[in-house]
């Protein structure tokens, strides 16, 4: 069962952090194409990877802290708390998509997405990071260089990275919603797996 952390979250105290966590969460750190936009809740890849782990016995909790229309200085700005909160093993960052979205600073996307890099191996979990790609609606310098903050960022901290959470389904019209941007329920199934061959390595 995904834990909902956007109601009650409880500051934990104060205290040291261990080098690696001994808690058996993942945190989702997103925006909507992680928090089942225009999809019944249990559609939602983060809810079919909640199933797996359940299904394997794996003996992970999933926390969905996704929030449609995020960008990665709403991320950054979330993450302390729920860093605090839930102790995470392991911290999905998937964010980015809104920031190319709207033309802002790819400076601003990397030093942001880095930040949040640091601050969970601070607190002693392995952030992952989830490549976004866009429309070239911004010229194609914009959208080349967005896309390469992924793979500079993991190879610069050393850390795993899906290379395009939404490979095989963002160019596939019936597997996508009718905006063009969000994946329908018949293209969840898909992203899952494109996480799921990064993360199943790690658990």
């Amino acid at each position: 069962m995904i834990k909902r952390t956007l109601a009650l979250l409880v500051l934990l105290a104060s205290q040291a952090v261990p080098a690696w966590s001994a808690d058996r969460t993942i945190v989702i750190l997103g925006d909507s194409l992680s928090s089942g936009y225009g999809l019944n809740a249990e559609r939602s890849w983060v809810e079919i990877l909640a199933n797996e782990l359940d299904a394997q016995a794996y003996g992970y909790d999933v926390v969905n802290a996704s929030i449609a229309g995020d960008t990665s200085a709403g991320g950054l700005a979330r993450l302390p708390r729920l860093l605090a909160a839930q102790q995470p093993a392991i911290v999905v960052i998937e964010l980015g998509g809104n920031d190319g979205l709207r033309g802002l600073s790819v400076v601003s996307l990397r030093d942001n997405l880095a930040r949040m890099i640091e601050l969970a191996q601070g607190a002693g979990a392995l952030p992952v990071l989830t490549g976004i790609m866009i429309p070239p609606n911004y010229g194609l310098e914009y959208t080349e260089a967005l896309a390469g903050v992924y793979p500079e960022l993991a190879q610069l901290y050393g850390i795993p990275l899906v290379e395009f959470l939404l490979e095989g389904v963002a160019l596939r019209p019936e597997l996508m919603q009718g905006d063009s941007i969000h994946p329908n329920a018949a293209g969840q199934p898909i992203v899952f797996e494109n996480v799921w061959r990064v993360l199943a390595e790690l658990l």
